[in-house]
């Protein structure tokens, strides 16, 4: 039966403005208006868009045809997908206007539409300028070209490099990229640039960012679009990042003091905490409305004078709320965060427009200048005491990425509490396994009855059952109730099962045996000795690991280039270790492997965690051999046998996708020690063979 695939845009911002279900229709209307040389073109569009439940009543096929023929002179220019998305989006925002101002509405439209095609928005690019040349300023790389102009196209020009890219993540996630990694020289040649521009897209992933359809290319020759999506991204993450209970425990004062209350706000995208935040403060300033959106919700910015009068009383201005101009009513809320010690990176203009992205930023910036929560030390207490301990936050993040960086219909913001309905990990079992869903029998969200959603957790075992994971004693209802320890024994058997599948598509192509663990250490083992080093490893949980040199050498091994041996310390120091761990693993990703692991995990040598990042580099080398026409030993025959690789250079991602999975697994038997004594992920290597079948 075929599974359910979610429709992936280039243009991040472009994509959320759409829910999956609205994005898979209006794929099928588009690609049923295609000719029969598969394109549509710009005179296909008012004949489809007149059909549209949304426009049928609003617009004449004419009037939309008009409307485009302002914006194209030929209508039998080519369109794409995205492009007929901003249609329906531009469309769509003037609905209403018309039915208020129907004179001024069609004039508006033909302006807003004028440059359709992977349109920018000026507003956004003006805002994150100033937000790179204010934190970025007096970085000693980039402080010879900031502060950058808004009104040109010097952002575009410098990220082409990929050194900006890189240090905005390590400002939205300090630490990330370990800089000495990254090749600064004013002038880089193709090969250092596009080092640069994957250590970016891998970083990018192993913050949360999505970059699926983004390449180092695109990277490369400063695609507006898709540059400012992936910086909005970034910027999103980093003002976003302590609204959770770790950080900020005091959020706990949003709601009532019962686990149940605590555990619903820990599973909230940051940006949902955002909003209960600015509601909380809301209801205690009066304000009668609830605001559910960072868009047509504040457009008239008397929201956001409730929520500055109750946060920052000294500053009031009483004339705020009694200007009937929305416009200078927006002023005047500028005017008094800016008193607050708020940074002015939205116009008044971006408020009454409701720019979603820079409303959300603005309200995000209000809540680090002042939250104006409680320091209750009992509430903070509570809070601190419902936070998971360190093993399972890491496991927790790791699972998080990885589901992410998939391209599945859904985003994970936390685990634990996100796949307890079950429809991500059918999501996740149909990308590893496609087919394997029956989607018949499935429930999306939002799900009423809770029946339902032991239903879809119990076709989640039964798959796991029918992949031979082990799940013995296992039922849906434990998924449903978020037994923490169950759903990380299934999740790693599911990224477990993730490597096998790629190495099988390997073996198919060597006529070998399935590669096992002993397998990918003798590959890492031969591979480091070819070059002469004595560096050896006898497993995963080999204590000799945590130094870094034995992972050093075999980047060098894989790429002689890509490590710089003056920055390489003995490894004999705790501080020594973590400089070699951080290095190890922005080298890896500057080599091309999307791993998500921790320097932390090499310190204290995590198992599962070493084998993904030795196999991930494995992968990338045989890849790369096959890319220059070579041919490699099978490590599995170990005497002659051939691995004809797949025709990329990247090392995979952790996505399962063909041309940008990373291995992220395990080969043969592991016991999940932190998992219930019924859950072990092991496996009997006679058996392989069924097992990936």
């Amino acid at each position: 039966m075929s599974g359910f695939v979610g429709v992936l845009v280039s243009d991040q911002w472009l994509q959320s403005q759409f829910t999956q279900v609205e994005l898979r229709g209006l794929k099928s209307k588009f690609a049923s208006v295609k000719n029969h040389n598969g394109k549509v073109t710009v005179g296909d569009l008012p004949s489809l868009m007149v059909k549209l439940k949304a426009f049928s009543t609003m617009f004449t096929e004419d009037e939309i045809r008009q409307i485009l023929g302002e914006s194209y002179s030929d209508m039998n220019n080519e369109v794409d997908f995205e492009t007929f998305l901003r249609v329906h989006l531009n469309l769509q925002g003037q609905a209403t206007g018309k039915k208020g101002n129907p004179k001024n509405s069609l004039s508006f439209l033909k302006a807003s539409i004028t440059t359709l095609l992977h349109t920018i928005s000026e507003s956004e690019k003006a805002s994150y300028v100033t937000h790179i040349n204010i934190y970025l300023g007096d970085d000693p790389f980039l402080k010879q070209f900031l502060p950058l102009d808004p009104a040109t196209n010097d952002l575009f020009n410098l990220a082409k490099d990929g050194v900006l890219l890189c240090k905005l993540i390590n400002v939205a996630v300090p630490g990330t990229i370990d800089e000495r990694a990254i090749n600064t020289k004013r002038v880089l040649n193709p090969w250092e640039r596009n080092e640069n521009h994957t250590l970016c897209l891998n970083s990018a992933k192993a913050i949360g960012c999505t970059v699926v359809n983004i390449g180092t290319q695109d990277l490369v020759e400063g695609r507006p679009h898709l540059i400012l999506g992936l910086i909005s991204q970034i910027i999103k993450i980093q003002l976003l990042a302590d609204l959770n209970l770790k950080k900020t425990p005091q959020l706990v004062e949003l709601v009532e003091d019962s686990n149940a209350d605590v555990e619903e706000l820990m599973g909230l995208a940051p940006e949902k905490v955002l909003l209960r935040w600015m509601n909380f403060h809301l209801k205690k300033g009066g304000y009668e409305k609830t605001v559910s959106n960072f868009s047509s919700d504040v457009k008239d910015a008397r929201a956001y004078a409730y929520l500055l009068n109750v946060l920052a009383p000294e500053h009031c201005n009483p004339l705020t709320l009694d200007t009937k101009d929305a416009t200078e009513r927006a002023k005047l809320v500028l005017d008094h965060a800016e008193r607050m010690g708020c940074k002015r990176y939205l116009s008044p203009k971006d408020i009454v427009e409701g720019s979603s992205n820079l409303n959300l930023a603005f309200v995000a910036q209000i809540f680090h200048q002042r939250n104006g929560l409680s320091t209750d030390s009992k509430s903070i207490s509570f809070a601190e005491r419902m936070t998971d301990d360190v093993q399972i936050s890491r496991e927790e993040r790791c699972f998080r990425l990885w589901i992410n960086s998939l391209g599945i219909g859904s985003y994970v913001n936390n685990v634990f509490e996100d796949v307890r309905n079950g429809w991500i990990l059918l999501e996740v079992l149909e990308k590893v396994s496609p087919g394997s869903v029956n989607w018949k029998h499935a429930t999306k969200p939002p799900i009423k009855f809770p029946f339902r959603k032991v239903e879809n957790c119990n076709q989640v075992i039964k798959i796991g059952k029918q992949l031979r994971f082990s799940v013995v004693n296992v039922g849906g209802n434990d998924i449903v109730q978020g037994n923490k320890k169950l759903i990380v024994a299934f999740l790693w058997q599911l990224m477990r099962y993730n490597m096998l599948q790629l190495l099988k598509s390997l073996r198919s192509r060597s006529r070998g045996k399935e590669m096992t663990d002993a397998d990918i250490i003798n590959w890492a083992n031969r591979k480091v000795k070819s070059t002469g080093r004595t560096s050896q490893i006898e497993s995963f949980k080999d204590k000799s690991i945590s130094s870094g040199l034995f992972f050093l050498e075999l980047l060098s091994a894989a790429e002689p280039r890509v490590v710089n041996w003056n920055l390489v310390t003995k490894g004999e120091s705790d501080e020594e270790k973590r400089l070699n761990a951080t290095y190890i693993i922005s080298v890896a990703r500057k080599l091309g492997c999307s791993i998500f692991l921790l320097p932390e995990d090499i310190m204290e040598v995590n198992q599962k965690m070493i084998l993904t990042l030795t196999a991930s580099i494995m992968y990338w080398c045989l890849q790369h051999a096959a890319e220059e026409g070579e041919t490699t030993p099978s490590p599995a025959s170990g005497n002659g046998s051939i691995i004809n690789t797949p025709d990329a250079s990247p090392a995979p991602s952790v996505s399962g996708e063909d041309e940008n999975s990373s291995l992220c697994g395990e080969i043969s038997s592991l016991t999940i020690d932190d998992a219930a004594s019924d859950i072990t992920v092991s496996s009997q290597l006679e058996n392989e063979d069924t097992l990936v079948e």
